[in-house]
């Protein structure tokens, strides 16, 4: 969840750092923190803020910073309130040993009391968090050896962490750990980098190696030695597929509008020379050498969580009536804890996640492997640790993400999801007519997306008019109730408006309790098979004095007698119908939150990545 800059090398300004800890900000942004070693004084100083990165850099003011190594933080926060006690970088006792830290240390009262019986309870902790007891860990196990020290730490250790420490001790050296939290080294031309995301380096290198779990690096302004398992490993130079300019905000207000309206390309980019229309078929390569496994395949188990959770939704309604194939779908959080029953010989287990890291996710694919099923991802960042992971594949291809509030991720997994239907589809009983009309309408989304897009002042309209009601229904049937979820998530996350979701079917068991002139909906209900049923649920509310916000397809007027609020999206198969539905609902909720005046690109309590249980 918390974002972590690194660096050893030639470069002396550890500024550096603090330009690179902005570009993680959304990883968390409750305080920030950095520590640097001074050549002139020979020890290490640091500054933390309370509060966004910017501040931060307030506090460092105009003063000349000169030294390395150096590390930055910018923190989520999990054990202890956003203070400056319990901001990173953490140090131990004698103000030797300094430590960034991402995730968390589930024994750390039993590490804080051994480490008091050894030492006759010379061990002063200053701080509420988990992280503080790695910086007297080191200090305790140092005997003129950094990596050896923080080798013997995490030996310790039950939990998670990305980590990296500095020492005033060792000062040639940079020590870095991962263990179910992301963390690569940035191979730069006149030094090192670590990084907890890729966008942390891209502004220096291209080249990087992703850290594999229970690895160790140890490294100098010249020198990258990786242990796995205490035996060196010739690390793997991998290179970013995007550029820095991708993670701008390119003139947009906010990288969420920047985001959404990027979608049109974001879309095309997912399906680009993966679609054969001629032959109502796809080609997706990261799938080839498991294509025969994929025939035999009786059962799918999609596992993800929060937006792309409710992707795998509606990929279940397409995988079961397009491809013929049984799904369940579970949240990362709940899977590993039911006992899932996956059949080693039939199950394909598929995860979707936009970093790739997400920890729960991670935790439940690791079950699944445990198993012996075959596991399958659909990931947007290249050389995560999902696709690292997982037999085979598909990228979204999206290109970077950074508002907190997924948009362009949401719809380029359902461009995927539809491509693998397809895929699967083929390989049973879909027809070449069925496989030539889905392959023939995902090549035209781009083009029906920037037509939504072209229209968009209509929907801030609506957004002005809906901005001061405190409660919200969001109603969907068959694909687009997911869609409706992911509409209530989005205002929740973006405007902080309460608002619940339900199929439109389920309001008349309970929720129209709720409904009166001061409790207003929002209905997906573009002409498909259910809107016939959607028509009659709106009919209800509008019988008890419910505001309504209705979407429907274009040149369909039977809605107009339920209310003068209307958004329309353009035609398309029912099974991709999501993809353009859910676009309004993301620019009205990016309005209603701007017209609030919040940040919509930082919502309080989120981060972007969850990479902590």
């Amino acid at each position: 969840m918390c974002g972590i800059i690194g660096y050893i090398g030639k470069q002396s300004d550890p500024r550096v750092g603090l330009e690179a800890l902005k570009r993680l900000e959304y990883r968390g942004y409750d305080s920030a923190g950095m520590a640097y070693y001074d050549p002139g004084t020979k020890k290490i100083s640091s500054e933390k803020a309370v509060g966004r990165v910017s501040l931060l850099e307030e506090k460092l003011g105009a003063r000349k910073l000169v030294g390395a190594p150096f590390i930055f933080h910018t923190r989520w926060a999990t054990h202890g309130v956003p203070s400056k006690k319990n901001a990173h970088p953490h140090v131990d006792c004698t103000g030797d040993f300094y430590i960034v830290h991402n995730g968390i240390v589930e024994n750390y009262r039993e590490l804080k009391q051994w480490l008091n019986e050894q030492d006759s309870g010379t061990h002063e902790f200053k701080s509420e968090t988990d992280t503080e007891v790695l910086a007297h860990l080191v200090e305790y196990f140092y005997k003129e050896n950094l990596l050896e020290a923080v080798q013997q730490t995490l030996n310790m250790v039950r939990g998670t962490y990305g980590i990296a420490v500095i020492s005033s001790r060792a000062p040639d050296e940079l020590v870095a750990a991962r263990l179910g939290s992301p963390l690569l080294i940035g191979v730069g031309q006149d030094g090192y980098f670590v990084s907890s995301d890729p966008s942390g380096v891209l502004a220096h290198t291209k080249q990087v190696v992703y850290l594999e779990d229970n690895e160790i690096v140890k490294l100098t302004s010249s020198d990258m030695k990786v242990l796995s398992k205490d035996t060196v490993k010739l690390p793997k130079v991998e290179e970013i597929e995007w550029d820095l300019e991708e993670a701008q905000k390119g003139g947009y207000e906010h990288f969420m509008l920047k985001e959404t309206m990027e979608q049109p390309e974001s879309i095309e980019s997912t399906f680009r020379g993966r679609l054969v229309p001629d032959e109502g078929n796809v080609k997706l390569g990261g799938l080839e050498l498991v294509a025969d496994k994929l025939k035999d395949i009786k059962k799918i188990h999609i596992v993800a969580c929060g937006t792309a959770y409710y992707a795998g939704m509606i990929g279940k309604y397409m995988l079961e009536e397009y491809a013929g194939i049984p799904v369940e779908v579970d949240l990362g959080s709940e899977f590993r804890y039911r006992k899932p029953i996956l059949n080693k010989k039939q199950t394909a287990f598929l995860c979707i996640s936009q970093s790739g890291e997400t920890a729960d996710t991670l935790a439940s694919l690791k079950e699944a492997k445990m198993k012996g099923v075959l596991t399958l991802g659909i990931v947007n960042v290249v050389g995560s640790t999902i696709a690292r992971e997982t037999d085979a594949g598909i990228y979204n291809h999206a290109g970077p993400e950074i508002g907190v509030a997924s948009t362009k991720a949401f719809t380029s997994q359902l461009t995927a999801l539809a491509l693998l239907t397809v895929f699967l589809g083929r390989q049973r009983n879909m027809s070449l007519t069925a496989g030539k009309e889905i392959t023939e309408e995902i090549k035209k989304l781009p083009k029906l997306v920037k037509e939504i897009l072209d229209d968009a002042d209509k929907i801030k309209k609506l957004a002005q008019k809906y901005k001061g009601y405190p409660n919200m229904f969001y109603l969907g049937r068959k694909y687009n109730y997911p869609v409706a979820m992911e509409g209530a998530l989005k205002i929740k996350e973006v405007s902080y408006m309460h608002a619940e979701s339900y199929a439109g079917g389920e309001m008349k068991h309970g929720p129209i309790a709720l409904i009166d002139k001061n409790f207003p909906t929002f209905a997906i209900m573009p002409r498909d098979s259910v809107f016939e049923k959607m028509m009659s649920n709106m009919e209800e509310i509008k019988a008890r004095s419910g505001p309504i916000i209705i979407m429907t397809t274009k040149g369909n007027n039977s809605a107009n007698s339920l209310t003068e609020d209307l958004v329309y999206i353009p035609e398309t198969i029912e099974m991709l119908s999501p993809i353009l539905s859910v676009i309004p609902l993301q620019l009205f909720a990016y309005h209603v939150g701007v017209m609030r005046g919040l940040n919509v690109d930082k919502p309080r309590n989120l981060a972007k990545s969850v990479t902590v249980e």
